[in-house]
């Protein structure tokens, strides 16, 4: 069973399915194969161009529509209110939905009006189109432009792993009741090769790699959503879920002391993330 990062403004599972890159038929079974092991929580986004597959897993697994929290995010260069709201309705369209339990706006765009954005999307959350609204790769500065503004949104998600911290977007966040969503939460595969990882997990008898996804899934509001395509590697992932309550004070202090600036995600248009 997997727990839910839950407040006043969000209940979230903890762990989910990361869909970047994961197209076509091997996108549409990775979905299939998520929930038939007990995935209740898919994450995808326009820019990732696979909303289609996505939706046809989630309808060719037998699962309740309502059993499954669905996230998906509308891309910078769309966030002018009709834009938005075009991209919205496309997302509901090529996904099979009538609503998404989340709508992200995927990146700030240095001239966005964010007030007109925020608009739309509770709009659309009025009209039950959505039934909550966050942001992606917002650093703290335009997090409290939104609570300058009396936005709410439910859910933050960033890059977030055992060797970037997002000390300061928590502190921000937990009191608030925002969910922190980590993407990339395994530095895209590349902590594997994390040695004090592969020692703890030594003694758990588990992987480096389901060592950093349980320090995640340990911390109070963070979700967590690796990419898995393959089963064994989902099914690796649920077992990070119990392993989360079996990492000792020890563990989590070497964790922590492992150097926390290494930023795996920092396209061009990126914002400045310190500001």
């Amino acid at each position: 069973m997997i727990p839910l990062a839950r407040s006043s403004r969000i209940a979230i599972p903890k762990l989910g399915l990361g869909t970047w890159k994961l197209a076509g038929p091997e996108g549409q079974a990775a979905v299939e194969s998520a929930l038939a092991l007990g995935y209740r929580h898919l994450d995808t986004a326009d820019r990732y161009a696979n909303e289609a597959e996505v939706g046809a897993g989630l309808a060719a697994s037998g699962v309740a529509r309502g059993e499954v929290f669905l996230t998906s995010k509308v891309w910078h260069d769309k966030l002018a209110p009709d834009a938005l709201r075009r991209s919205l309705e496309g997302s509901l369209a090529k996904l099979g939905t009538d609503y998404l339990d989340l709508f992200l706006i995927h990146w700030p765009a240095p001239d966005m009006d964010l007030a007109a954005a925020v608009a739309e999307l509770e709009r659309a959350k009025s009209e039950g189109l959505v039934r909550r609204w966050g942001v992606s790769n917002f650093p703290l500065g335009l997090m409290r432009r939104l609570e300058e503004m009396g936005a709410e949104p439910a859910c933050l998600q960033v890059e977030y792993h055992v060797l970037l911290s997002q000390r300061a977007l928590l502190d921000w966040c937990r009191p608030r009741g925002i969910a922190l969503a980590a993407y990339s939460p395994l530095g895209q595969g590349a902590l594997a090769s994390q040695q004090v990882l592969a020692e703890i997990g030594r003694r758990h008898g588990a992987s480096g790699l389901q060592v950093a996804l349980a320090w995640l899934l340990r911390q109070e509001m963070v979700v967590a959503i690796p990419k898995a395509s393959r089963r064994e590697t989902q099914q690796a992932n649920l077992d990070a879920v119990p392993l989360a309550e079996k990492l000792t004070a020890e563990d989590v202090a070497a964790i922590d002391a492992l150097p926390k600036d290494w930023r795996r995600v920092n396209p061009d248009f990126a914002p400045d993330w310190n500001s």
